[in-house]
């Protein structure tokens, strides 16, 4: 099973594709795209959703996986990311791809077993796990991975727990 984890954002969209076979995880490619800050915001918008459609027909995934949006208290910058997140999501259910959405608190606990774990504890984390040479930068890219990580490990314990409903 192949995962896209994507870190949404209009400045900078974190994206991780991994490799699920077994209980095993490997990175199959992780980056980031890019928007140019004094670009008007839709062009912004259609250079992220294009850029996603890209990556979703170039690497293939099964499934998307996402962070759900959080803010507590600036909803200016909250609403771009919103908007930005809506696109990512509409690449995604146009090309019929399953998309799960997980809030920063369960990817902390999937991948450093704490919810509230230290970002950079994540970083280490996914570096560890998916044994790179280097925490991904930006930041942004190593959210993508711990994002397609997690549902890599919350699908596992899902399908199982499924299987044992329908019994």
């Amino acid at each position: 099973m192949r995962i896209l984890g994507i870190d949404p954002g209009l400045a900078i969209v974190g994206f991780g594709f991994v490799d699920k076979e077994g209980h095993k995880v490997t990175p199959v490619q992780y980056g980031c795209i890019q928007t140019e800050a004094h670009t008007p915001e839709e062009e912004r918008l259609l250079h992220v959703y294009e850029g996603m459609v890209q990556l979703i027909d170039k690497y293939k995934p099964d499934a998307v996986a996402l962070e759900k949006l959080f803010f507590s208290r600036n909803v200016t910058t909250a609403l771009p990311v919103a908007q930005a997140r809506g696109v990512l999501v509409l690449a995604a259910v146009q090309r019929g791809l399953p998309v799960a959405e997980y809030t920063p608190m369960q990817v902390k606990q999937a991948i450093v077993g704490y919810g509230k774990a230290e970002k950079r504890q994540v970083q280490e984390m996914v570096k560890m796990f998916l044994k790179l040479s280097a925490i991904p930068k930006p930041d942004d890219v190593a959210d993508a991975l711990a994002i397609a990580v997690c549902h890599a490990h919350s699908y596992s314990l899902n399908s199982k727990l499924n299987e044992v409903l329908r019994k």
